[in-house]
């Protein structure tokens, strides 16, 4: 069988596998899907005599967008690389956490080789970082510098910092919020160089890097919406060129042109904002915008806006909070204040989706601190402990778990990391639906909730609670 491969300047490696026999006649082409990537395979008509096949493929890797071209002479594969092209440079690497929930926006990580177990107070602390700001956004970790925001004299601050904790610079986006449980919300975004911000009062921006230079801003208000009680907290969404954000009102949610801040759509489906992030899921060649609104669930078509399937499960709720998982064909929701967790069946049949529920749980009440997906098994919060759910059932292979309390949760290596609510604690547990058991525990300071999810990038656990980020060694010895 033909392999293609190509090596990208960050280090990444990808390898096409085609068919051992593929039979294009001259001026066809062939499309299709390997994996997450798209291609297409041409042979184009003569010039001078001479038969050109091209290959081209392209994908979104880590929230960007890459393409490249290979081609060769004659009618029989026999590929050499002739270029390699990106749509904006792919800047993010393999332990990087480029934004909320990381580079699948499912809570997860790819890193391997952390510690299994820790040590009697906790893995090494790197360093504290003071002076963020008061908030509970999260952070974004790409190439050693890390980045969030946070309420520093009634602005909303983004910062970075580098890998010893030392802040680099400050950029203020816009007014904080400032009314109920006031401080910033969400989690700065990076697309190549380029990072995009949601404010709580509403201001989206655009922000360069490199240059700290702001590269354009709107306000979510000037799109026809309005925002829930607690005000904005949705990290934007990166989908090919478009930034996608939840004004809420008549048009719901937007699509707007990541390089100049313009409307690109509005969709046809009108929604009460609410505080989930919006994610992506894929069928080959096919995806869809889901995100959890005041309304309910929706989902959209990433080309147009257009509505393909809605629930009002969960709607006129108190507060809708997590994020939509999706894994292994099964897309899962559950909120607080008593709603608990639904879930359906996807199925993509050229192009035509259908959305099939298979069950309810009441056993993953989960307020904020959301939940990720792993061998099929969900792991969450539920109330003020933690529960594992079958994917494909919704019976519980454990429940009432107290582990930390109440709080939220990221994975790596086969672990889940625990962040309580209350009294800054975390914990390390293996995930696991055989048994609900602690191997390390650890406490940070700081007043009041500590909302934001924990984040495991390069070996290191950050946890961030109100005006402090901490950074924990978590690499295996």
């Amino acid at each position: 069988m033909p392999a293609i491969s190509a090596r990208a300047s960050a280090g990444v490696l990808f390898i096409f596998q085609l068919p051992e026999t593929i039979f294009v006649r001259i001026g066809q082409t062939i499309q299709g899907s390997l994996e997450n990537w798209h291609y297409s395979l041409a042979m184009l008509k003569p010039q001078d005599g001479i038969v050109l096949t091209r290959f081209m493929a392209s994908a979104t890797v880590n929230n960007n967008q890459m393409e490249f071209t290979m081609a060769c002479r004659g009618k029989r594969i026999f590929w050499s690389v002739l270029g390699l092209a990106a749509f904006g440079v792919l800047t993010v690497q393999g332990d990087d956490w480029p934004g909320w929930r990381g580079p699948a926006r499912s809570g997860k990580s790819a890193e391997t080789g952390l510690l299994k177990a820790w040590p009697e107070g906790g893995p090494a602390l790197l360093w504290k970082a003071s002076g963020i700001g008061k908030g509970f956004s999260s952070v974004a970790v790409v190439k050693g510098t890390v980045y969030t925001t946070g309420d520093v004299g009634g602005e909303l601050k983004l910062s970075a910092l580098n890998d010893q904790g030392k802040i680099l610079w400050q950029q203020v986006q816009g007014p904080a919020y400032t009314a109920s449980h006031g401080g910033a919300r969400s989690t700065p975004v990076l697309d190549g160089n380029r990072i995009y911000l949601v404010g709580g009062a509403g201001r989206v921006t655009c922000h360069d890097a490199a240059t700290r230079q702001l590269v354009w801003e709107r306000e979510l208000k000037s799109l026809g919406g309005a925002p829930g009680g607690w005000g904005y907290s949705e990290s934007a969404l990166i989908v090919d060129d478009k930034v996608i954000v939840t004004p809420g009102g008549s048009n719901g949610i937007v699509a707007l042109d990541k390089r100049t801040g313009k409307d690109v759509w509005r969709s046809d489906a009108p929604c009460k904002a609410h505080y989930s992030s919006a994610i992506v899921i894929r069928d080959q060649a096919h995806a869809l915008i889901v995100q959890g609104t005041g309304s309910g669930l929706l989902a959209l078509d990433p080309k147009d806006g257009r509505r393909v399937w809605s629930s009002d499960f969960s709607s006129g709720n108190t507060a809708n909070c997590p994020d939509p998982a999706y894994a292994d064909g099964y897309l899962f929701w559950a909120n607080g204040y008593g709603k608990g967790g639904i879930c359906f069946k996807v199925e993509c049949q050229e192009g035509a989706w259908s959305f099939a529920e298979v069950w309810r749980t009441g056993d993953m009440v989960c307020h904020h601190g959301g939940y990720v997906i792993d061998k099929g098994y969900i792991y969450g919060n539920h109330n003020a402990g933690w529960s594992c759910l079958d994917l494909k059932t919704g019976q519980p292979a454990w429940k009432n778990q107290k582990g930390v309390g109440k709080g939220s949760i990221c994975f790596a290596d086969g672990l889940l990391f625990l962040f309580g609510e209350n009294g800054g604690k975390a914990g390390v547990v293996a995930a696991s639906p055989e048994a609900f058991a602690m191997s390390g525990e650890l406490t940070v300071q700081g007043t009041g909730p500590s909302w934001a999810h924990p984040v495991v990038a390069g070996g290191r656990l950050y946890l961030r609670y109100d005006d402090s980020l901490y950074c924990f060694d978590v690499k295996g010895r």
